[in-house]
């Protein structure tokens, strides 16, 4: 059961170990019943569609720690931090799915999902790569810090990963749990840096070109000075852009964009 946009599930089949040995996947039974399953209806993000722009060594050690099938202590666990609009949730989400093609049992959880408790992170050590987004939302919760530092001692000692995301460094995090603190601070921390005007038009023809959407560069410039410059917003239009266009049996025109735009949620 893969996590699909946002709903943490877990995968139940035989794996191999960091020696190469056989065992068992996740328990389902006792892991399952914690877990919500349909958090989110969003199809599940991949890194085709994420730009690295001025973030590609951050990108690069993502894509390692999450098809890895053994790896460094220090590599097991990344922290991956940035403004809101940088593409952290698509990464993480990312490389959950990158895990999974290579066989391993991989989930997504954001913790900032209204209804979760600390005892969602019971038991996640069974997993082979944890990605946890929104990490702001429980920091400073003592109930949430410690079962959080256990979870780092569990995966720890299993051999397991862990990717962590949140807005801000740790320094700056609101953490209250010096242990904790410790933790996070396991491995690598990777800042992740907004898209210039440049990258987001790039963003746009490579979204575009990839839909088979014939988008020209008065089209891309036409968005870019009526859009926020954030690659999800800019996703999702280009998503609802070739959509609209099938629907009419036309070209991406400046008038359907225009009427697009003017229908469109801000």
């Amino acid at each position: 059961m893969p996590w699909k946009g946002g709903a943490l599930t877990t995968e139940r089949k035989k794996q191999v170990g960091p020696e190469g040995a056989p065992r068992e996947g996740p328990r389902g039974g006792e892991l399952g019943a914690q877990l919500p399953l349909a958090l989110d209806k969003r199809p599940e993000l991949d890194f085709s569609e994420y730009l690295p722009g001025p973030n590609a060594e951050g990108v690069a050690a993502i894509h390692a720690w999450a098809q890895a099938t053994t790896a460094a202590e220090g590599n097991r666990f990344l922290y991956l931090f940035g403004p809101p609009g940088t593409g952290k949730t698509h990464l993480l989400q990312a490389a959950c799915g990158a895990a999974r093609k290579v066989g391993l049992a991989a989930a997504y959880l954001p913790l900032n999902h209204p209804g979760l408790n600390p005892a969602i992170l019971d038991e996640l050590e069974s997993l082979d790569r944890i990605a946890l987004d929104a990490l702001d939302a429980i920091a400073g919760i003592p109930a949430w810090e410690q079962a959080l530092f256990h979870l780092y001692n569990r995966l720890r000692q299993a051999k397991r990963g862990l990717l962590v995301a949140a807005r801000r460094p740790t320094a700056e995090l609101g953490a209250r749990l010096p242990d904790l603190v410790s933790r996070l601070a396991w491995g690598p921390a990777y800042r992740l840096k907004p898209l210039d005007e440049a990258g987001c038009a790039e963003l746009l023809r490579q979204g575009a070109q990839g839909r088979g959407l014939p988008l020209g560069e008065e089209a891309i410039a036409y968005l870019l000075k009526r859009c926020p410059r954030e690659p999800g917003y800019l996703l999702a239009l280009l998503g609802e852009l070739d959509q609209a266009s099938l629907a009419h049996k036309r070209r991406p025109t400046l008038p359907l964009i225009r009427n697009l735009l003017g229908t469109r949620e801000p």
